[in-house]
């Protein structure tokens, strides 16, 4: 496969990175679940419940690793508790709705998965009659991390994939309702690659599949990015079994009763990126900054930014060229927190800091124990955290749970006054 040239390239190989799909013989790991037993509470025999007990335990217990600064950004593995997936998961989507995070399909080394697991993030008080004197007097404050799987109604549900995108979508019903959908695109299993469009109604757990154009279609593909822009999903290369692509979609869904939705291909001016999958786009207001990925052949270091209202792109000059793929990018306020991937040569732990104003990576220091050098995960942010979930390291897929806690860099997702200046 021939590819583009760029002078953002790393000249590092990535031996395993392909559009088309091969099976694997790799066995996979699967990380053992942690059990507790049941603690007994006061004097009057009330039983705290044995996940809450655990929490606490774990919460004032730290025999792994030495204590960081009170400012230090920290890691620590999370209990999960309840009906979690069931095989460990990498190239999944995670979706944060509120205090729940959506999980949906992925794989392990050999099947891809269409099922959806609902985690529980919410806080619990382990005082019934808990207000502020008590908290100050040391309540005790359990993140309750409990999973569910939802039963949904898929008569026109997605089929088993991996590295699709979820595009969660908030309308306003008026007198103070919301409704929320997540939208399904493309991904694949095994030698298939898709192009459709599925839509989960997230309060009655329906799946519906939108007449499409069809002569508008984007083409099947896998590893790309999408975001929501004023009520269109965008959708940004991706690969199709044969190629990396670099073209941009439009999909514009601002009328939930159309009859039929239709895409729509952005003609764009400026220095595109070449065409990639695996990379990562990050929606700034009007500017999607993109970041790392691979053409199956080259791992990128480069970083672009594609204003939507002018529709063109511009290439970042960076004073560090960091190649990166199968990555995460969470935005943090004015920054872009990169979290794994790899570099072209091996699979990373690091956690790195992108500067959207000045453009540039900064270095922090973390402290704890950190996950397993990996790909393919999620991270989401939530309640000034990182959560990463699952991912694969080359022969181990991972079903782990790991918090970032932000620390003094917890005040960032209240910075949202600044522009990208490109």
């Amino acid at each position: 496969m021939q590819h583009r040239p760029s002078r953002s390239k790393s000249k590092h190989r990535h031996p395993t990175t392909s559009y088309s799909s091969s099976s694997s013989t790799t066995k996979s790991h699967s990380h053992s679940k942690h059990s507790t037993n049941s603690s007994s509470s006061n004097s009057n025999n009330n039983k705290t419940p044995d996940h809450l007990a655990a929490a606490i335990e774990l919460s004032t217990t730290n025999a792994v690793a030495a204590p960081a600064p009170a400012a230090g950004m920290y890691w620590s593995r999370t209990l999960t508790y309840g009906r979690g997936p069931s095989r460990p998961l990498r190239a999944h989507t995670a979706n944060l709705i509120g205090e729940k995070l959506y999980v949906f399909g992925g794989c392990d080394t050999s099947l891809c998965f269409n099922t959806l697991y609902i985690l529980d993030m919410g806080r619990y008080f382990l005082l019934e009659d808990w207000n502020e004197k008590h908290a100050a007097n040391g309540a005790v404050i359990v993140d309750t991390m409990t999973w569910s799987k939802p039963r949904t109604i898929s008569q026109q549900g997605p089929p088993p994939c991996r590295a699709h995108s979820c595009t969660v979508v908030e309308r306003d019903l008026g007198s103070g309702r919301r409704s929320h959908q997540l939208y399904i695109f493309g991904g694949g299993n095994g030698p298939d690659y898709f192009q459709d469009i599925y839509v989960l109604d997230v309060e009655t757990l329906v799946w519906s599949k939108p007449n499409i154009e069809a002569d508008t279609r984007p083409s099947k593909r896998r590893a790309h990015t999408t975001c929501l822009w004023e009520d269109k999903i965008i959708v940004i290369g991706g690969g199709d079994g044969a190629r990396a692509l670099d073209d941009v979609h439009m999909l514009d869904i601002s009328n939930p009763h159309a009859e039929v939705l239709r895409w729509e291909k952005l003609q764009t001016s400026g220095s595109p990126p070449p065409a990639r999958g695996y990379h990562t786009s990050n929606l700034v207001k009007d500017k999607l900054v993109v970041f790392g990925g691979s053409d199956g052949h080259d791992c990128f270091e480069d970083v672009h930014v594609l204003d939507l209202v002018k529709k063109r792109w511009s290439q970042i000059d960076l004073d560090r060229k960091i190649p990166r793929l199968a990555h995460t990018s969470t935005q943090v306020g004015s920054y872009v927190f990169v979290i794994g991937g790899h570099d072209g040569r091996r699979y990373s732990q690091d956690v790195l800091l992108f500067n959207l104003v000045t453009m540039s990576w900064e270095a922090r220091k973390v402290y704890g124990v950190a996950p397993n050098p990996r790909g393919y995960h999620t991270t989401v942010l939530y309640d000034s955290r990182l959560y990463v979930l699952g991912g694969y390291d080359g022969k181990n897929v991972f079903d782990d749970v790991h918090m970032l806690e932000l620390s003094a860099c917890a005040y960032l997702p209240q910075i949202t006054n600044f522009e990208i200046d490109v």
